[in-house]
């Protein structure tokens, strides 16, 4: 746990390892992990003001756009004002990011790097707990009973979307959306590479990154 606020953007192709990546800072530091595709479904399934508004774009099959939201994690953050946290999946675009900063201002943006091809071989041994979004992969993060959700107990799935050819097409959109907002952290000198084609390889140089990072923040801010 740290004693002073850290506020810290997480970046990652699909099957990058950043779902783990994630729960190991959390565990660590003790950061409150924000997620907006999360809120998003919460409020949708919950049916709130945002829920009803988000729901008529998705239903469309359309993009939530920018302005709504940033509605959702301007209140997310709300809640976490007197914590360090990490959001997960946003921004997805630099107009996101430039909002971001008007609200907040970060401390660092972790961005993961995994070459294409190891996320291509990965995920073809991934499974997915569809009501949470939970994910595990045979080999690395695999489930504590085959075939089961840890937490629920519920049937995994294996995507169809999930193969070789579509995956590689992701990775390229992914690429494609997100070059904008690392432009964006690079002008701003906000972003660490962190390179490897394991989660074991990448978590260390994380790790050694946040302690070293939160202790200067620390040190600044006494």
């Amino acid at each position: 746990m740290i004693t002073k606020l850290f506020r810290a953007v997480i970046l990652g192709a699909p099957a990058s390892g950043k779902g783990t990546i994630s729960k190991r800072i959390v565990d660590k530091f003790g950061f409150d992990h924000i997620s907006p595709g999360d809120i998003l479904r919460l409020n949708v399934k919950n049916n709130t003001a945002l829920g009803k508004q988000a729901k008529v774009y998705i239903d469309q099959g359309k993009l939530v756009p920018d302005d709504l939201i940033i509605k959702f994690v301007t209140s997310r953050l709300q809640e976490s004002a007197n914590k360090s946290w990490m959001l997960d999946g946003f921004p997805r675009t630099r107009v996101q990011a430039e909002r971001l900063a008007t609200i907040e201002s970060l401390d660092a943006v972790i961005n993961l790097e995994v070459p294409h091809e190891v996320i291509i071989d990965r995920v073809k041994g991934r499974w997915i707990h569809l009501p949470s979004g939970r994910v595990y992969n045979i080999g690395f993060n695999e489930p504590k009973i085959a075939g089961k959700d840890d937490i629920t107990g519920e049937d995994l799935v294996q995507r169809d979307d999930d193969k070789p050819e579509i995956v590689a097409e992701r990775l390229k959109i992914y690429e494609d959306m997100m070059k904008p907002v690392l432009d964006y952290y690079y002008e701003h000198n906000l972003v660490t590479n962190f390179k490897g084609k394991t989660t074991a390889e990448i978590w260390p140089k994380v790790e050694k990154f946040l302690l070293e990072r939160t202790k200067a923040l620390m040190a600044n801010r006494v």
